[in-house]
């Protein structure tokens, strides 16, 4: 994230604090427990962050963690906790998400295990380097996965939450093009906090 980790700190216990919330409010619908379970994970994931800043970047295990959530995790979660939540006539067209998510998670976990991952701090940002081969179609899977699931998942609330992380993205890329997957993760983390509103509003009756 941007600033320090302090700001991480801070950010990720807030976050984490609204996903507990999120998870009791859809206990009593399970299917949606893997989605209201994002902003623990994403809050989490920052909070992870705020030790890579502590270690000063590096290769360390903070640094390792930090990529394991943010390149195949989070390209597997999303797609499978969508297809989950979705309703039964938009599962079909979310295999396709999901087929890019499985494929790009792989590639991803192969290339953490076989790669050096460094974290470098770049004044106030944080910038993550794993020299991908086929970058770009990696980038491709992993945001057709990723968003392309919330937006193709048929509801409304999912449909907003895709829409603002991949505004969240094109922002993220254009200013901080170095630090991309950093500052976008910390975006989606932020944005996540919606998906509280979204699991209050499917809760089933008592």
């Amino acid at each position: 994230m941007c600033w320090s980790a302090t700001a991480d700190l801070v950010a990720g216990a807030g976050i984490m604090a609204v996903g507990a919330v999120s998870v009791t409010l859809a206990a009593r619908n399970p299917r949606d427990l893997p989605l209201a379970a994002l902003p623990l994970l994403l809050g989490a994931h920052q909070i992870i962050e705020a030790a890579v800043w502590h270690a000063d970047g590096g290769t360390g295990p903070a640094t390792v963690a930090w990529a394991v959530i943010a390149l195949p995790l989070l390209a597997l979660w999303v797609p499978v906790a969508v297809l989950c939540a979705a309703p039964p006539g938009a599962r079909r067209r979310l295999f396709v998400p999901l087929a890019a998510g499985v494929a790009t998670a792989a590639v991803l976990a192969y290339a953490l295990a076989t790669r050096t991952v460094t974290a470098e701090i770049r004044g106030h940002t944080v910038g993550y380097s794993l020299g991908l081969p086929q970058a770009q179609l990696v980038v491709a899977g992993y945001l057709l996965a990723t968003i392309g699931s919330l937006l193709l998942s048929g509801d409304r609330g999912l449909v907003l939450f895709g829409v603002l992380v991949g505004v969240g993205a094109a922002v993220s890329f254009a200013l901080w093009r170095q630090e991309y997957v950093s500052t976008w993760c910390a975006f989606a983390a932020v944005c996540s906090v919606v998906l509280t509103l979204w699991v209050r509003r499917r809760r089933p009756p008592r």
